[in-house]
């Protein structure tokens, strides 16, 4: 794809646009004079004293400092919300039908106007919480960037590929590719047909990749495989104005300028967005007997204060074998006290063939039932168990969060895509209760 990229999750990486060679500065990070006569900016991603593991900043070398704009104001946040008391608690199964994209022909609808929040909990004032939003929109965005002051977007591509630029250098990504996007950076979003996607938003944590504990040292998701972008710089005036539209404590507020924010020409520091293909990921899974928890398909977490609990985790059911013995093979009936919000990239997702599609949803929010519906679990009961190939052709991914989530207006009512009939695929459940079965002699 020509795309110019650095691999490693987390690393400390140095970049410079090769049309300014030695545009980083040697052996310091604030020089009285920079080259080029470029402003030094720090970009801080965690407080200054964490552990040196933890902690995380880059230092970007601009043609002029994000300080200089005018101030910023209000705007209007369209479905975009962080009030998780709109509507009453709803704890039953919830599905959605794939979301509406609006058609060009009818109205231009980018990036930020096409942010829609489903559902979500706590706070980002208090850095607590997570949100989870659909993106739906049909045209790029022109002399307008986003900042999102509250946390990281995880974003998940549904359908159109995106050319995102950021303060950091520009990266593609596609459907079955994921991008980061860190608290605080600075991106603009290019898209070239009608476009739709998943946003994880995590308050106050970062993500990273799992522990592998008795796994070993390989396997799940390779830190090689992770992409970050290099140094891309424009010195481009925008006489008309540039917009930087910020979320700040769940609301928008956006300002003007007159120089284009893409204008770091070097910068250096393991605080970076980043890419990764959902392709990449090396499956662990059962090889005798049962059916293992869905967390050996965890991409990435993050993770609170309590260990082993997470915020909010991204997780796949990629394309792999299934061989287990004496097992039902999809998923068991489950009942957690982890929220489940699930998407459907592409394919057919093996527990629920029919009603979940690509580009809908479901939540099966915490401690409320759920599992295969009719058709999966009578034929799975039945099936000859020789090695077959699960999911092929498919990505669905769940976000799991040990928040208990709210379900925004929009995602109730608004939208007009929930699933009223969702619960009639487990309605023809019956009893196979025998009490006069005896274990068949051996």
């Amino acid at each position: 794809k020509g795309e110019m990229l650095r691999c490693g999750f987390g690393n400390e990486f140095a970049s410079e646009d090769s049309r300014c060679p030695g545009s980083l500065p040697e052996g310091q990070n604030n020089p009285q004079v920079c080259p080029y006569g470029l402003y030094a900016e720090q970009l801080s991603g965690s407080a200054f004293t964490c552990p040196r593991s933890t902690n995380k900043r880059s230092w970007l070398y601009r043609i002029l400092p994000s300080v200089r704009h005018k101030p910023f104001t209000p705007m209007s946040c369209g479905d975009l919300t962080e009030s998780w008391n709109e509507v009453e608690p709803d704890p039953n199964q919830l599905r959605w039908k794939p979301f509406n994209i609006p058609k060009s022909s009818e109205k231009k609808v980018d990036f930020i106007s096409g942010l829609h929040t489903v559902c979500g909990a706590g706070d980002s004032k208090s850095r607590n919480g997570i949100a989870i939003h659909m993106y739906t929109c049909n045209t790029s965005m022109i002399d307008k960037c986003f900042q999102n002051a509250d946390g990281d977007f995880l974003i998940v591509p549904q359908q159109g590929e995106t050319l995102i630029t950021t303060e950091f250098g520009k990266m593609m990504v596609e459907p079955n590719e994921i991008c980061v996007i860190q608290q605080g950076m600075r991106f603009s979003v290019d898209v070239f047909r009608e476009t739709r996607g998943y946003i994880l938003e995590v308050f106050g944590a970062h993500f990273e990749l799992p522990d592998l504990g008795p796994i070993g040292a390989n396997g799940l998701a390779n830190p090689r495989d992770f992409q970050t972008p290099v140094a891309w710089y424009e010195d481009r005036t925008v006489a008309t104005g540039y917009t930087i539209v910020n979320k700040y404590q769940g609301k928008l507020f956006s300002c003007q300028q007159d120089f284009s924010p893409f204008n770091v020409v070097a910068w250096h520091g393991n605080y970076t967005p980043y890419k990764y293909n959902l392709e990449n990921f090396m499956v662990i899974n059962c090889v005798a007997f049962d059916h293992p928890d869905p967390s050996i398909f965890t991409v990435l977490t993050a993770k609170s204060t309590r260990p082993g609990v997470a915020i909010a985790d991204f997780v796949i059911f990629p394309p792999r074998w299934g061989v287990a013995n004496h097992t039902f093979r999809p998923p068991y009936y489950h009942r957690n006290c982890m929220s489940e919000f699930m998407g459907l990239i592409k394919g057919h997702y093996e527990a629920k063939e029919e009603g979940f599609q690509p580009g809908g949803a479901s939540l099966h929010s915490i401690m409320t039932p759920h599992g295969p519906d009719v058709d999966c679990f009578e034929k799975n009961s039945t099936a000859v168990l020789k090695p077959e190939r699960v999911a092929e052709g498919t990505m669905a991914f769940m976000f799991e969060s040990s928040f208990s989530m709210a379900v925004t207006k929009w995602g109730l009512d608004t939208c007009h895509r929930l699933d009223k009939s969702y619960y009639k695929c487990w309605e023809a459940l019956k009893s196979h209760f025998n009490p006069n079965w005896k274990p068949s002699s051996k």
